[in-house]
């Protein structure tokens, strides 16, 4: 819970800016934070909150059809977080 606010020293950063070759590139984002950037990503707050009135306004009867599309939709941008890692 301590490294959830953890700051990072501005002298650290200028010294990371000015480095050049192979090695400037850091990993910021271990395991756990793809996973939640993943999961918040593809299960947003939308899924629960539009889902109603989409339905409603423009799926119809073709909800089924509706919910197929956006399973894909969400395959697919799942697929692009392990390219992150």
């Amino acid at each position: 819970m301590a490294n959830l606010l953890a700051t990072k020293p501005l002298n650290l950063i200028l010294s990371e800016a000015h480095e050049t070759g192979e090695s400037t590139l850091r990993r910021a984002l271990g395991p756990t934070n793809l996973i939640t950037l993943g999961i918040g990503a593809i299960i947003g707050t939308g899924i629960f909150v539009i889902t109603g009135g989409a339905t409603a306004l423009h799926a119809g009867p073709a909800i089924v059809l509706s919910f197929i599309f956006a399973a894909i939709c969400c395959v697919f941008s799942g697929l692009c977080y392990p390219e992150f890692a």
